[in-house]
This record gives structure tokens, C-alpha cells and sequence, in this order.
């Protein structure tokens, strides 16, 4: 097969159908912007729900009186535990300088004591930040001998859980409706590109011309378009984060900044679109009968 009669007829193609090839190349743009949208935000999303995750924290109040072995023995319990990244103990001269901080008061101005447990802080890996996972936690700390009760914000948890696993789901469908409309955009271009050259197709059926040697310039039709659709969405994306995270704080701009990665995960996209819309109308209008 001559690589110059493929890319030669290839790009005849664009000259025969420069406007549906033009429209195929400008929709393959506006649905890859719109992808790299929807990933920017599912990324930040997901950016954003760990960082909440990880300051969900469980405090473990203790029993009274607290003998050291005791507190050693209940310290080494629950960091042993699968899911647990550090702990720290609070003492009840901590707890009460925290109370003081938090609402301003002298625990012993109110009281002629301190009323407040010693507790551990739990901190957990961001994996066991889940409803199911961190209610098994909160079992298996509350059996501890000597923990009186474990706190945390479970209905945090639920919220998280709940709102992310509905983004997810929503994202998804969308990028998938984008993703597939491209598709049998291309398509529908190549599937035109096949129509005009209909006579010449079958004439090279005729003088015994292989399956591939016909396909390959309506395949990379396809993948060209794809990388200029490609392309161009990756730039337009590139110029205007760029010139948006300006408007912004620093951590602000830390989560929508995007890595160089992104960019050329874009227009490989645009190549692969290009490439299956292109292998699904080969398939259909030049089916596994040509040539037999």
C-alpha cells in the first residue's frame, strides 16, 4: 500500500465535502471542550470531596479514672486498626484550654471542676471516609474496653457520599451523550466521503484491490479530523483556564489548574473520536463482504 496514495486521498476527502468535513471538525471541537469541562470539573469535584474527607475526624471519649497502661493499652488498639492514619490523645487540661478557645469561657469559671473527658483524636485515610467504613470504625472503637463514647460526623459523610455519587453519575451520563454524538458525527462525514467516492470504491473492487488499501484513506479522514478537533479544543481550553485562574485566589487556582497532561489527553481524544466514528462507518459502508 503507497503511504502517498492513502494520505492523497485522505485529504481529497476534505476537498470533496469541505463543509461537512468543516462541521464535523467544528461540532468534534465544541464536544471536546465541553468533555474537557465536564472532566475539570469532575476532577475538582473529586479534589474538593477528598479534601472534605479529610478532615472528617472520630473522637474516642475515655472512661474515668485513666491509668497510663490503660491509656496505652487503648492508644495501641485503635492505631492498630486498618483505616486509622494517626491518632492524639487529649488530655482533660487540653480538652478544657479547647473549650476555652472555642467558646471564650473558663471551664472553671463556670464549674468548680472540669467536667471534660480525656479523648483521642482519630485521624483516618481518606479511603475510610465512607458511610459503611467509618460506621464499622465507630463499632469496632466503641468495643474498646475504657472508651465511654466515639463521635463523628456521620451525617457529613452521608451528604458527601450521596451529593459525589450524583455528580459522578450525572457526569458520566453527559461525557457518555457528548462522547457518543461526536462518535456518529464523524461518522456521518465518512459515511458521505464513502458516498461520492462510491465509483471509484467499486472500481477498485473490480481490479482486486484489498479491503485495507480501500479503507485506510476514509480511516485517516477520520483521524485527522479528530486532531484538529482535537487540537484546537485543547487550546481554547488551555487560553482560557490560563487566563481565568488569574481572576483568582491562589487556592482557588491551585484546583482549577490543570496539568499539561490534560491538554494533550484532549487532543488524543479527539483522535480517538475521530478514529471510531470513522471505523464505524468503514464498518457499516464498507462491510466484511468487500472483496469476497
Amino acid at each position: 500500500m503507497s503511504l502517498s496514495y492513502t494520505l492523497r486521498e485522505s485529504f481529497s476527502g476534505f476537498r470533496r465535502a469541505r463543509l461537512s468535513t468543516a462541521f464535523a471538525v467544528f461540532t468534534l471541537w465544541i464536544a471536546l471542550i465541553l468533555l474537557g469541562l465536564f472532566v475539570i470539573f469532575s476532577v475538582n469535584t473529586q479534589r474538593l470531596v477528598s479534601a472534605i474527607r479529610s478532615r472528617v475526624e472520630m473522637e474516642a471519649f475515655l472512661r474515668e479514672p485513666l491509668e497510663p497502661e490503660g491509656l496505652r493499652r487503648i492508644e495501641r488498639s485503635i492505631s492498630s486498626t486498618p483505616g486509622v492514619d494517626s491518632i492524639q490523645y487529649i488530655s482533660k487540661e487540653e480538652a478544657a484550654r479547647v473549650f476555652e478557645h472555642e467558646f471564650g469561657d473558663n471551664v472553671y469559671r463556670v464549674l468548680s471542676f472540669n467536667p471534660l473527658p480525656p479523648s483521642i483524636k482519630i485521624f483516618l485515610r481518606n479511603d475510610y471516609t465512607t458511610v459503611p467504613r467509618a460506621r464499622q470504625l465507630f463499632e469496632r472503637f466503641s468495643s474498646i474496653a475504657g472508651v465511654d463514647t466515639v463521635r463523628y460526623r456521620s451525617d457529613l459523610l452521608e451528604v458527601i457520599d450521596t451529593r459525589s455519587s450524583i455528580i459522578d453519575r450525572v457526569t458520566l451520563g453527559v461525557g457518555s451523550f457528548i462522547m457518543l454524538s461526536a462518535i456518529l458525527l464523524v461518522a456521518n462525514t465518512i459515511r458521505l466521503a464513502i458516498y461520492a467516492k462510491r465509483h471509484i470504491v467499486r472500481t477498485m473492487e473490480l481490479v482486486g484491490a484489498t479491503a485495507m488499501f480501500i479503507r485506510w484513506p476514509f480511516l485517516i479522514e477520520g483521524i485527522i479530523q479528530g486532531f484538529l478537533g482535537g487540537v484546537l479544543a485543547a487550546g481554547v481550553l488551555y487560553l482560557t483556564i490560563e487566563r481565568f485562574t488569574h481572576f483568582l485566589s491562589e487556592d482557588v487556582a491551585a484546583f482549577v489548574h490543570m496539568q499539561a497532561w490534560f491538554y494533550a489527553a484532549v487532543a488524543a481524544g479527539g483522535v480517538i473520536l475521530g478514529l471510531l466514528g470513522s471505523i464505524l462507518s468503514v464498518s457499516r459502508f464498507l462491510g466484511p463482504n468487500l472483496n469476497r
